[in-house]
């Protein structure tokens, strides 16, 4: 063996993005990684266990049952969510041989059994960058290993180690999410990235919550917590639900708001736990179940100036103009921008004619100024357009 040491690049070794490829085309892969998590997910692939179907229980996700193969073997198994991410960590954490020594001068494939497959899989799950390996020199070979900002040298079984430090911390992480275990600190930090537009990131924050405060709620501690608490579980519910429609998962937003309003009862939150509701409506193109749904969110103290202008759209699509028109009208009496609804209310006045002008005289339109606001809920069964 030679007696100097040699420097050799992991360039051709490492596996940086194999996961992003393997869902690139995938339209389920999302929900996949959603779901069971996207690390366990990179687990089953590298442990060879094909997941083939997932029965969601969306209250206590730990409870979802995963349909599964492993490797060639076609007959399927069935766990739940929670001792499948269990197994897979456990299959993973096995010992794998230690490598042989290492010639002078080792091809890829050679590096990469010294270091195992399973590690050069999962150092980039880790965020581990793979660099170089130091060889020869009658020494142990070392890798120089490049982690955040961070650039080390280590042995390949100080590598390894590493790595199943943190697949147990992704386990410890998954099983800390108990029933129970909610950190009201959050909600603030979920507000000011809901106010972003960061709809990832309240769900990396909020996204373990449905199940726990699901169990939570059907409990004497939950019944017994004080207003202000469940109105503050309910807000968040009410973000993560926000978040979900922006991410386009309109079914579980609507369990997460409807959880929610379960929290909220007629509380503080509740009004605009409907209105968000209403909004999740309006995303899937259901205006009609949204009208109810934003005339509750009125009556349960949600601000109009937010209500009124899409109450008046849902109205208008389901051609109910004088409804439409009046909350309209008062939208643009309580501040909301006149531009924004100037097209609805020309069409609105179109369809109804004369008629509206007879209902405008007998009904002033609210100022700005007016200190009472007519409750459009008062003018709903009169909306039936007149064509």
């Amino acid at each position: 063996m030679s007696s100097a040491r040699r420097f050799v690049r992991l360039d051709s070794v490492r596996a940086d993005g194999w996961f992003e490829r393997l869902g690139e085309g995938n339209p389920t892969f999302g929900q996949l990684r959603d779901i069971v998590g996207e690390r366990f997910v990179a687990f089953a692939f590298i442990a060879g266990v094909r997941i083939t179907s997932l029965t969601v229980d969306r209250r206590a996700p730990d409870a979802t049952l995963v349909d599964f193969v492993l490797g060639e073997d076609p007959t399927e198994q069935r766990l739940a969510l929670g001792e499948f991410r269990r197994r897979l960590a456990a299959a993973l954490l096995g010992d794998e041989p230690l490598p042989e020594p290492l010639p002078d001068d080792p091809d890829p494939d050679t590096l990469q059994r010294a270091i195992g497959i399973r590690y050069v899989l999962l150092a980039p799950i880790f965020g581990i960058k793979l660099k170089e390996m130091r060889v020869g020199g009658g020494e142990d070979a070392t890798v120089l290993v490049e982690i955040g900002a961070q650039t080390e040298e280590i042995f390949i079984e100080e590598l390894r180690s590493l790595i199943r430090d943190r697949i147990r911390g992704e386990l410890s992480k998954v099983r800390s999410q108990s029933p129970f275990a909610i950190d009201l600190a959050r909600v603030p930090e979920a507000e000011t990235a809901s106010e972003k537009g960061d709809d990832d990131r309240v769900i990396e924050l909020l996204g373990a919550w449905p199940g726990p405060l699901s169990l939570l709620l059907r409990t004497s501690e939950g019944q017994t917590l004080g207003q202000d608490a469940k109105a503050t579980l309910g807000r968040a519910l009410g973000l993560l639900g926000s978040a979900y429609v922006g991410r386009g998962r309109f079914e579980w937003a609507e369990e997460v708001l409807r959880l929610g309003i379960q929290w909220a009862q007629d509380g503080p939150a509740a009004g605009d736990l409907f209105r968000r509701l209403a909004a999740a409506c309006v995303a899937r193109d259901r205006p009609g179940e949204a009208i109810g749904l934003f005339r509750r969110a009125l009556s349960l103290g949600a601000s109009p100036h937010e209500v009124l202008p899409s109450l008046a759209r849902c109205y208008a699509e389901r051609s109910r103009w004088v409804a439409a028109l009046v909350c309209a009208d008062e939208a643009v009496a309580l501040g909301a921008p006149e531009a924004e609804l100037e097209a609805l209310r020309t069409e609105g006045r179109l369809k109804l004619g004369a008629a509206w002008i007879k209902f405008r005289a007998l009904v002033p339109a609210p100022g700005p100024d007016d200190e009472t606001i007519p409750s459009p809920s008062s003018m709903a069964g009169s909306g039936q357009a007149t064509s």
